[in-house]
């Protein structure tokens, strides 16, 4: 349960009011004159005077003088007079007396007293009283009395709390408009995420911004945070301001990022200085962020160890980075694990990623699972290259699948590979499709082929072959080829080639081929030899036969022996049979033996 943070004067209490048909907290003329008017007409014995001047006396501190016209205005009968006897006696330590003159005014229509003896009896720990007392006061229109009946009830979970708690939010009260939006939002998804809830979503709003209006900064900061959360930043960062202002470290941190995220770092790092000082360990993590990056590890240190003592657990886990970074493995290994053990999901994968480095799988394996267990998606996926790596393919496959549940797009295309590898080609499309929009170039290059399988079967590839329009696999493998993957790079060239698109189709080969790609090279080199560059094909088809392909090979062993130059055509002839396959093999071993006859002729 939410508790006020605001502090009550004595209007705000409810227990101080205003005679003249008012039990509200008005404000009494405090004017010189007035005050001389008001005694005078006591003086003369009029009772409403006697308890103005009496309430006047009161607000302004004056008990022994507000005392004696209180007690005469109350003798007349005057209700307003009568509980504000009650509260100049609750000052006094007076409790029980002050109790007995709230009653009688509430008993004569007071919804002023009613709310101040419901308060009284709830602090004596009666709460069937309290409950009774309090009910009449709000159902008299009483604000605080209303708020005050929804704060009881909602301390025992009675359902009719938030109705109350609804009233006295619409009556202006600042605490109860923000406890209500409390409510509200507690019923919503994370985040925010309302879902179907529409409605709650909006009406926690509207309570959040009424309460903000009045200057409560908690409304203020959740205000800003859903603002932040929608896209609308500027009016996010003006609640995050005013609240900030009012002395709420979160909004400061918040309002911290908020600058950040749009450039301003110097701003930034005033809010997170501001807020961290208030013990805000999110913000003291955030300049530890902030000097890491800009190269000042002890400042970093200093303020991840501030975090710490705010009692934030991300502070030993940055600190285990930061050790890390350095190189301080033993250090780094001291702070994951006190992160670990308070609970930090993301610590627990880090000790576990060390210890395996070092080579302590045993050790490593009981923090990925907990890491896991407690949410981590990059643990999950780790656990899955852990069996992997044993051989257990079936245990592997089901950490893959939560990871990829989750959506990391590493673990959606193992999941994917295993798919097709078992035949479940429609499943493993589905995986493979997630992980090549989560940017996998690999995955987006098996995607392709997958689709590229279910087309109508083409002949091998010749250079020149005319093919129609792009289609789905086509704009896979560029997508592959884009993100340098060599594989999609030479098929992109190919079908760049296969529609007499030449110039494109020797910018992937190039491509490809510079990355170490020997089928890039190879056919980069049947492009060339057919544009009549001989030569520099020769220098790609050297590239591709010293990384082992045995066609580039064969290639260089005919651009030989057309030259004349036999001995290093027999060369290239014999490394061709050596590399394969089974077919240049056999081609090569002919020409081989035709050019070691012709040298020995």
């Amino acid at each position: 349960m939410d508790v006020m943070g605001d502090k009550a004067t004595l209007f705000e209490t409810g227990r101080f009011v205003q005679p003249s048909g008012r039990d509200g907290a008005g404000e009494a003329p405090d004017d010189v004159a007035e005050e001389v008017r008001q005694r005078l007409a006591a003086e003369a014995g009029d009772v409403e005077a006697m308890s103005v001047l009496g309430a006047l006396l009161l607000r302004r501190g004056d008990l022994d003088g507000a005392e004696p016209h209180l007690r005469a205005a109350t003798a007349a009968g005057d209700r307003a007079a009568a509980n504000n006897l009650g509260v100049l006696l609750h000052q006094r330590g007076y409790a029980d007396d002050a109790a007995g003159w709230w009653r009688i005014a509430a008993v004569a229509g007071s919804a002023a007293a009613a709310h101040a003896l419901g308060r009284h009896h709830r602090e004596r720990g009666d709460e069937p009283a309290a409950e009774y007392w309090l009910r009449q006061s709000a159902e008299q229109g009483h604000a605080l009395g209303a708020y005050a009946l929804a704060d009881l009830l909602e301390h025992r979970g009675d359902a009719g709390a938030e109705q109350w708690m609804r009233t006295a939010a619409e009556r202006g009260h600042r605490e109860a408009a923000y406890r209500l939006a409390r409510a509200l939002d507690r019923r919503l998804g994370p985040e925010g995420d309302v879902g179907d809830d529409q409605g709650a979503g909006a009406d926690a709003e509207q309570w959040y911004r009424q309460a903000a209006a009045r200057g409560h900064r908690r409304a203020a900061l959740h205000l800003g945070a859903i603002l932040e959360r929608r896209g609308a930043l500027k009016e996010a960062g003006r609640w995050y301001l005013t609240s900030a202002k009012d002395g709420e470290a979160r909004a400061a941190c918040a309002l911290g990022f908020l600058l950040r995220d749009a450039g301003d770092t110097e701003s930034a790092a005033v809010w997170w200085l501001r807020a961290a000082q208030d013990g805000d360990g999110n913000a003291a993590n955030a300049l530890g962020a902030l000097h890491a990056e800009r190269g000042e590890p002890q400042t970093a240190e200093r303020w991840y160890r501030a975090a710490m003592d705010a009692g934030d657990d991300n502070g030993a886990y940055n600190l285990g980075l930061l050790c890390a970074e350095q190189g301080r493995t033993a250090q780094a290994e001291q702070w994951y694990r006190r992160a670990a053990y308070a609970g930090h999901r993301e610590a627990a994968n880090a000790l576990a990623i060390l210890l395996l480095q070092g080579g302590d799988t045993a050790g490593a394996e009981p923090w990925f699972s907990k890491a896991a267990e407690a949410g981590s998606v990059d643990a999950a996926f780790n656990l899955g290259i852990l069996f992997a790596g044993r051989g257990e393919e079936a245990v592997a496959l089901r950490w893959y699948e939560r990871a990829a549940a989750a959506g990391h797009t590493e673990a959606a295309l193992q999941v994917g590979i295993a798919l097709l590898r078992d035949g479940d080609e429609a499943g493993a499309e589905r995986h493979l499709r997630c992980a090549a929009g989560g940017g996998s170039a690999e995955a987006a290059y098996r995607l392709a082929t997958v689709l590229d399988a279910r087309r109508p079967p083409v002949p091998a590839h010749t250079l020149g072959e005319p093919v129609d329009e792009k289609s789905e696999c086509g704009e896979w493998y560029e997508r592959a080829a884009s993100q340098g993957h060599r594989r999609a790079q030479v098929r992109v060239g190919m079908l760049a080639a296969a529609r007499g698109d030449v110039v494109e189709a020797a910018r992937w080969y190039r491509e490809a081929a510079e990355a170490g790609s020997r089928n890039g090279a190879f056919n980069l080199g049947l492009l060339l030899a057919r544009e009549g560059s001989e030569p520099e094909a020769a220098v790609w088809w050297t590239r591709a036969a010293d990384a082992g392909h045995g066609r580039a090979a064969l290639r260089l062993a005919l651009v030989y022996a057309r030259r004349g130059e036999l001995a290093e055509g027999q060369r290239w002839a014999d490394r061709a049979v050596a590399l394969g396959p089974a077919e240049v093999s056999e081609r090569a071993a002919r020409l081989r033996d035709a050019l070691r006859e012709e040298l020995s002729a």
